[in-house]
């Protein structure tokens, strides 16, 4: 008998990651960048495109964890909560859904909705529950395009002080600090300009995607949110984004300090990552650090900076899965809950 498939779904504000579970293994993962402030009423449509993207049936069993209820699109979380799963009733009519919560359990989308907080902004714990099969004691560092989750893992389960977005960005499990959409100016306040250090200007002319993407670490593809001049995901237009933040332009700046810039930028975001994950690592410099996310470049160098130990989600998970973890990750938890 052929195992049930089970999708796993998160659901950001700027992106829609899935992916599949079949007989405990990840089978598929894709994300859709998506902006539900731009377009709020195409989400069923999206949500149903990604689905048949994916080949899910009628009666596929959906997990799902989301992060699009803190769009300034809704007044409260509550309302993006109830938001996001009446789009996902919609998209999958009389399909079993189940949400996960930030405590570890499933609730159906009724539920759900009565509790808006246990299932807010979810996914980070999905993504530690299923690294702590795997590295008992650990810390996972997950850097997506627009945030940083550093979630202390113990003797197989999560161990995180914070659990509400708050509590996580005061305990430095939550960084807002991502590998595509985080402006410069939010990573640093000053870059060099020759022999000296030009402050920078708090106009959001270029982002983190622009920095990693000049450097080599981010492949174009993966910038996937809109630049901020509108123009491509080119090296040419990259070089210009830069320039800008200490306004300058393409006819101001040469290769040479541009490579400066970006490099200095990179380089305080390794560090601020580095100082939160000393922060919740603690004493213990033996605890591996398990990187995760399209910023798994990023992890690596901030856990190196430290002397951690490093491991990969990638090679647990595969490339794919590791890059869109939380929906890989409440797609099993799903598929193994009535297994021992």
């Amino acid at each position: 008998m052929t195992p049930p498939l089970v999708a796993g779904w998160d659901v950001g504000g700027v992106n829609i990651k899935c992916a599949t579970v079949v007989g405990g293994r990840v089978t598929n993962a894709q994300s859709k960048p998506f902006e539900i402030q731009r377009s709020p009423a195409a989400l069923v449509g999206h949500l149903q495109s990604l689905a048949k993207s994916m080949s899910l049936s009628g009666d596929t069993a959906h997990a799902v964890t989301m992060t699009a209820e803190l769009s300034q699109l809704f007044r409260t979380k509550r309302e993006g909560v109830a938001f996001v799963l009446d789009a996902l009733d919609r998209a999958f009519l009389g399909a079993p859904i189940h949400v996960y919560t930030v405590d570890g359990t499933f609730l159906p989308t009724a539920d759900a909705r009565a509790n808006p907080m246990r299932v807010a902004a979810s996914n980070w714990h999905a993504t530690a529950s299923i690294v702590a099969h795997a590295w008992p004691d650990a810390i996972l560092v997950d850097i997506g395009s627009t945030t940083t989750d550093i979630i202390p893992l113990a003797r197989g389960l999560v161990a995180a002080r914070g659990h509400s977005d708050p509590q996580r960005l005061s305990t430095a499990e939550l960084l807002y600090l991502g590998a595509v959409r985080t402006p410069v100016e939010a990573i640093v306040q000053e870059v060099p300009l020759g022999t000296h250090m030009a402050g920078v200007s708090a106009e959001s002319f270029a982002l983190s995607g622009d920095v990693h993407t000049w450097l080599g670490d981010l492949p174009e593809g993966d910038y996937t949110t809109p630049t901020p001049d509108g123009r491509p995901v080119t090296r040419e237009f990259v070089r210009e984004r830069l320039a800008r933040i200490v306004c300058a332009d393409r006819e101001l700046l040469d290769d040479r300090a541009i490579d400066d810039i970006a490099r200095h930028v990179a380089t305080a975001q390794v560090s601020r990552t580095a100082r939160a994950l000393a922060r919740v690592r603690g004493p213990d410099a033996a605890l591996p650090v398990v990187a995760a996310g399209i910023g798994a470049f990023l992890a690596r160098r901030a856990a190196s900076l430290m002397g951690a130990p490093v491991a990969d989600l990638a090679d647990l998970l595969g490339t794919a899965a590791a890059r869109a973890a939380p929906a890989a990750a409440v797609a099993l938890l799903l598929a193994s809950r009535d297994q021992p």
